[in-house]
């Protein structure tokens, strides 16, 4: 078989490339051409209409187009020899077009004019790439290169977040010799650096969400938590308390403190705070959830439903992930995180079905399902917050399964009594493609959460079936500081991902919605920047 009809029919084979320089497919070696330098792959762009039937219609990038030139056309010749030319989501992998690739991918991103849809609630345009560089990265899995030259597609910040997402995998717990090697990545033909630069710093901060979503329980104590934020967060400048069980109990946090007390675990109160402008500029305070390992406590949970038992703690991890990144782009804002971590198991001290607990703020609360050990925890976490006099109080946790009844992984449920807050955070999820959809506060749900002959209120009603995200929020609602802007995201249902939705997260633990959380806050420190100009003026 001539070495150049088996490089395009390589694609349609199970091939890959080894390290003695030799392409195999199926079970035939055959000698690859490639000097012995630094091994390296392209991905390129193509933008295709959907309505095209015939595939004929294609247009290059800007970067394809000009590395198509470069190379005499081939591009182009074997795009049309292998049709259908891809689509948004589909590929080709190309060998032998250029001595300085080993292969090279070509991917579809669309339409040319696709941009930000108002029925999607989302740039598309942005997705698409996110989309297309998450799957040429995918696509050179099999093939052993060290680094992955990435084409901007017009936006290097979006094809910098797909591939390095997609690059990432769990693997930290497997025998070294079955860890599959991590490929280098780089810009192609481009000089925005800067926002491929923003770009890795946001993946970086999701991967690191899934990261500590994916350590499992008997690895990742509270304390094990509090032990891998100080050394992540220390290196960036962020100061980081640890208060352990009596700071609690000297300060009444009795509602947080009731959900660990059937683990041998002790729970852990972490208290971060990040200074990137004067600190007398008051806070913004973040609160995640950071249960490491919830089994329901004595309403256990069945053994399906604890599958992804270990990332309870998703708000906790996004808090740790965003504030590192957020020093990292030395944004001029403050901000304080108050984690709560505890184990939520059964024992002979759990807290039980019937007690009644007397919370931070002075409020009782009749525990009606220990399974709802989130409400307890940010109970405490947001009426402590005030302490702090905050600008605004944004809470972030895995708090009700209806919402995965509700949206699917569509969307992250928000809550919030200030409809600027929401606008920012809508504006982030356009930017970030990790949508968010608002749910009302109304007094209807309210109303149902402080029905009880013997408590101020109750972790859940069994008087009204489903709501259960709307039940939260209302729940929490008593617990915010008076005349504080407040803003609660439910994200229980985009935590996890089958790796079918996007093609740059793969199966397992999803890091959602770190990368919002960072433009949120990106969007504000600009607004504060420019009313302090304004001011000054």
């Amino acid at each position: 078989m001539a070495l150049k009809t088996l490089m395009q029919l390589a694609p349609k084979l199970n091939y890959w490339i080894n390290s003695k320089r030799y392409l195999r497919v199926g079970n035939v070696l055959y000698h690859h051409p490639f000097g012995c330098g630094e091994r390296a792959a392209l991905i390129l762009g193509v933008h295709q209409s959907e309505y095209d039937a015939t595939g004929e219609s294609f247009t290059f990038t800007k970067t394809a187009q000009k590395f198509n030139e470069k190379i005499n056309g081939k591009l182009r010749e074997q795009v049309l020899i292998a049709p259908p030319t891809p689509k948004s989501g589909e590929g080709k992998v190309f060998f032998g077009l250029d001595q300085r690739f080993v292969a090279i991918a070509v991917v579809g991103i669309g339409d040319d004019c696709i941009g930000f849809s108002s029925k999607e609630q989302m740039d598309e345009r942005k997705e698409a790439i996110r989309t297309a560089a998450g799957l040429g990265v995918r696509m050179f899995e099999r093939v052993q290169v060290q680094k992955i030259y990435v084409e901007s597609f017009n936006h290097a910040e979006s094809a910098a977040e797909g591939a390095s997402m997609a690059s990432w995998i769990y693997q930290d717990l497997k025998s070294i010799h079955k860890r599959r090697y991590i490929k280098k990545l780089d810009l192609f033909d481009s000089n925005d650096f800067t926002g491929w630069k923003i770009g890795l710093h946001k993946a970086a901060a999701q991967n690191f969400t899934r990261l500590l979503q994916e350590t499992p329980g008997n690895n990742l104590t509270p304390s094990a938590f509090a032990q891998t934020a100080i050394e992540t967060l220390s290196k960036y400048g962020i100061s980081v308390n640890v208060r352990m069980q009596n700071w609690a109990k000297l300060r009444n946090l009795n509602a947080f403190l009731a959900v660990g007390k059937g683990s041998c675990e002790p729970p852990v109160l972490l208290e971060v705070l990040y200074e990137g402008c004067n600190p007398n500029v008051a806070p913004i305070v973040m609160i995640g959830k950071g249960v490491t390992f919830n089994s329901g406590g004595l309403c256990i949970m069945k053994p399906k439903e604890m599958k992804h038992a270990r990332g309870d703690m998703a708000g906790a991890a996004a808090i740790v992930a965003t504030l590192r990144a957020i020093a990292a782009l030395q944004l001029p804002i403050n901000v304080r995180g108050l984690i709560p971590l505890c184990v939520n198991v059964p024992g002979a001290s759990s807290y039980k079905p019937g007690d009644i607990i007397r919370a931070y703020n002075g409020k009782t609360i009749l525990v009606e399902d220990t399974n709802c050990e989130g409400l307890l925890m940010h109970a405490d976490a947001l009426s402590y917050a005030g302490v702090y006099c905050p600008k605004f109080i944004l809470d972030i946790g895995t708090l009700s399964a209806d919402m995965i009844g509700a949206f699917g992984n569509a969307a992250s449920g928000v809550w919030t009594n200030n409809d600027s807050l929401y606008e920012m955070m809508r504006m982030a999820s356009i930017h970030t493609g990790d949508r968010i959809w608002r749910f009302p506060l109304w007094d209807h749900f309210k109303h149902y959460m402080h029905e009880s002959n013997v408590a101020d209120y109750i972790n859940k009603t069994p008087r009204l079936i489903g709501g259960g995200g709307c039940k939260a929020a209302a729940f929490l609602s008593h617990f915010v500081p008076k005349n504080v802007d407040w803003i609660h995201l439910d994200i229980t249902n985009v935590s996890t991902t089958d790796g079918s939705e996007f093609t740059y997260l793969r199966k397992g633990m999803s890091g959602r919605p770190t990368r919002n959380l960072i433009e949120f806050l990106a969007q504000f420190s600009c607004r504060a920047e420019e009313s302090q100009r304004k001011c000054k003026k």
